[in-house]
């Protein structure tokens, strides 16, 4: 996911405000080769004149579109060390985001005058992740989606806290910089409440049931005391070698900034919620009931999946996946030994006191522990390991009541900050221990962490394809690795086990509910229902995940296409090479290039396959 959780929310739901808020922002040092080593050494005179002439305007189109994300993003300028940049917010007004839809629309019309044929491999890659990112930009641009810029557990009202974790001021310059955007947050709010206002003012809004917990955490966020601690951190752990002074002073102003700016701003905005926005949400859940919903949810379909698909499909799809994980189930609960209904196993899982920590600690120390036995099989299945290291951290208490059991934050090894796999030890009793095998691979290793910081360190590539985050591939990994870690030995018992299959099976329900909220008209109660009575997910985990998908409608489609994907692949590679199959190289090549389209990614793994058995016939 993107550098701060909500620019990953927020963007994914409101794409339209900015492309670039959905990948993490960086810098163009090293955006990209030069046209001759993209061709792979081939001399200019050798290529053909079209060759040239394209791989030229493909060079200058990357160059211009890197200084245009580059230029819409305060958090990319700041990382690149631009002093204004650090002490300012996205400019997400109505004109601004205007100008930037035109600005894509004309990149995509000049990336589609060049043809991918005539492109080295290497550019062939860019060439179709900027095609998807760029034509569904223009595409979610007609719904205005910017209206809705906020996730049940996320949103643009967590920025500014977002921001202080991130921030890493080691000047005096710096940290007066940090203070500026302090004093900024007010004017950043009223750009997004216009948005909002408007979106009240055309019937498109969240439904009142994720208001309600929107509502809770602007209670907590203006908390004095809480809000004080998050916001000062970044001043108190400015280097001590600096002139005690000066740190006192810019000590003195952060408190002055926080008193005059952010907590007015977080209470007028909490007034907003309460007295104006809540009562112009809507009853309905699903995306289909807003003005133009019903093809912004088609179309959503195809973005979150990457494919040419459609609600009826992927709803069906979710069907046939939840009666073969329900068969492999009763698998496993007969391995157990257990004697009693399908229902009544649930109900042993979800209250016998032996499958739940009894403190936070306990429960930290249970994810810890398995995701060192990951870090300890990685070598065997990859050959490619990141340099970035992760921890593992809990889940922020100003977060914590609504956000989900456990998410993957990244890291940055140039501004030192390692990867988090984030662990929510909010309400113990709904975090079973059997499912925490699952969880830690597919939010750490192999998952996330490991696919993300590898993207990291991609070389010679431009940089929107180090920092993109395309769910149907970055997610699909993740899932695929929760059934690699039976091959890593990670789960120990047959309930271990069964807490994998509950997660395929959560996100197997994902595609019914989904697309049964937001296109069929299902209640939540019937969408629940489908998790309680298939899958061990605790009752509080379901209402929590129902919630994110009644509020992110179609990102919950991305998981299982891009799992059953990879695992087809490999079965097919397995049959296809026999003894020369090589697991790691399998795992290194999939991931070797960054996201892309999962039709991009077959492709490019038949090809594989294709070289490995060519290979193996000379030998």
């Amino acid at each position: 996911m993107s550098p701060s959780i909500w620019r990953t929310g927020a963007a994914l739901m409101a794409l339209s405000v900015s492309l670039a808020a959905c990948q993490q922002p960086g810098t163009t040092d090293t955006a990209q080769s030069t046209p001759a080593e993209q061709t792979q050494g081939v001399s200019a005179g050798e290529m053909s004149r079209e060759t040239a002439e394209a791989s030229s305007a493909f060079a200058a189109l990357i160059a211009d579109y890197e200084a245009f994300r580059l230029e819409t993003s305060t958090f990319a300028r700041a990382r690149s060390g631009d002093m204004e940049a650090m002490g300012a917010w996205d400019d997400v007004s109505r004109e601004n985001q205007a100008t930037q839809r035109l600005q894509r629309a004309e990149f995509l019309e000049r990336l589609r005058t060049i043809d991918p044929e005539t492109l080295s491999q290497h550019d062939r890659v860019s060439y179709t992740v900027l095609e998807y990112l760029l034509s569904f930009a223009v595409e979610m641009a007609a719904f205005d989606t910017s209206r809705i810029p906020f996730l049940s557990d996320s949103g643009f009202h967590f920025s500014p806290t977002f921001a202080a974790r991130s921030a890493r001021p080691r000047t005096i310059e710096e940290g007066g910089a940090y203070i500026r955007r302090l004093e900024g947050v007010p004017g950043f709010f009223e750009q997004n409440l216009v948005w909002l206002r408007e979106g009240m003012e055309t019937g498109f809004t969240q439904p009142r049931i994720i208001v309600d917990g929107t509502i809770a955490q602007l209670e907590g966020l203006s908390n004095p005391d809480t809000l004080r601690s998050i916001l000062l951190a970044p001043i108190e752990n400015m280097p001590e070698a600096l002139d005690a002074d000066e740190r006192a002073r810019l000590l003195a102003e952060a408190n002055t900034a926080i008193d005059e700016a952010v907590l007015p701003a977080y209470q007028a905005l909490l007034s907003f919620f309460r007295d104006e926005y809540h009562p112009a949400s809507r009853d309905s859940i699903g995306i289909s009931e807003v003005p133009g919903g019903r093809e912004y949810y088609q179309s959503l379909v195809r973005y979150h999946t990457t494919l040419d698909t459609s609600p009826e499909e992927i709803h069906q799809r979710g069907l046939n996946e939840v009666a073969r994980i329900r068969s492999e189930m009763e698998e496993v609960i007969a391995e157990t030994g257990f004697e009693g209904t399908f229902a009544e196993f649930l109900d042993f899982l979800r209250t016998d006191p032996q499958f739940y920590a009894e403190s936070a600690e306990e429960l930290m120390m249970h994810a810890a522990w398995i995701a060192k036995r990951a870090d300890d099989q990685m070598p065997r299945f990859f050959g490619q390991l990141p340099r970035l290291p992760y921890g593992v951290r809990p889940v922020p208490d100003t977060m914590a009541p609504t956000y989900t059991t456990g998410r993957y934050w990244p890291g940055n090894l140039d501004r030192g900050v390692a990867g988090g796999y984030m662990v929510n030890t909010y309400n113990l009793r709904q975090r079973p221990l059997y499912v925490l095998p699952a969880l830690t691979v597919h939010e750490a290793v192999p998952g996330h962490h490991h696919q993300g910081a590898l993207a990291q360190e991609l070389e010679n590539v431009p940089d929107f394809r180090r920092n993109t985050y395309i769910t149907a591939f970055g997610e699909g990994w993740a899932l695929y690795t929760e059934n690699l870690a039976i091959d890593m030995g990670l789960y120990r018992t047959p309930y271990e086990n069964f807490g994998r299959l509950t997660y395929e099976m959560w996100r197997a329900c994902r595609l019914v509910v989904d697309t049964g909220m937001h296109y069929f008209g299902w209640t939540r109660e019937e969408a629940e229902a489908c998790l309680l009575e298939n899958s061990a997910l605790a009752p509080h985990n379901v209402r929590t995940e129902i919630l994110r998908y009644i509020g992110w409608p179609g990102q919950a489609l991305a998981y299982k296409p891009g799992e059953l994907l990879i695992r087809d692949l490999r079965r097919e590679a397995e049959e296809r090479l026999g003894a020369n199959f090589d697991i790691r190289d399998f795992h290194d090549t999939l991931l070797a290039d960054g996201a892309m389209p999962l039709t991009a990614l077959e492709a490019k793994m038949r090809q594989w396959m294709d070289e490995q058995e060519a290979a193996a016939a000379v030998e």
